[in-house]
């Protein structure tokens, strides 16, 4: 989902490769309000997301590396952080920055 038009070249992506833990009490619930901060938050362009089970890639797309270092110290964020062992046996968390895009839709 892309609040705005991709972008050719010269944007980052924020990748969050997991394996979830079978027990995601309150995981639900934090995870959509991440997404509703995340989306209003200055810089972000949009994500794509891919679940199988309880593997996932979640990337997320913004502007400038500042706008991620914005969302990296957001309060909400930085406590989810801090209960990720909760929720996840493992995770990578990975920044690149986009120097090409192509994009082909039907």
């Amino acid at each position: 989902m892309w609040l705005k038009p991709i972008p050719k070249k010269n944007y980052y992506a924020a990748i969050f490769v997991s394996t979830k833990e079978d027990d995601l009490s309150d995981y639900y619930e934090l995870n959509d309000t991440l997404m509703r901060l995340a989306m209003q938050q200055e810089g972000f362009l949009g994500y794509e997301n891919v679940v199988n089970g309880n593997q996932s890639i979640f990337i997320s797309y913004w502007e400038s590396m500042s706008d991620i270092e914005k969302w990296k110290n957001n309060t909400v964020h930085i406590s989810a952080k801090m209960a990720a062992h909760k929720w996840y046996k493992r995770y990578l968390s990975q920044i690149c920055k986009i120097e090409h895009t192509t994009l082909f839709e039907k």
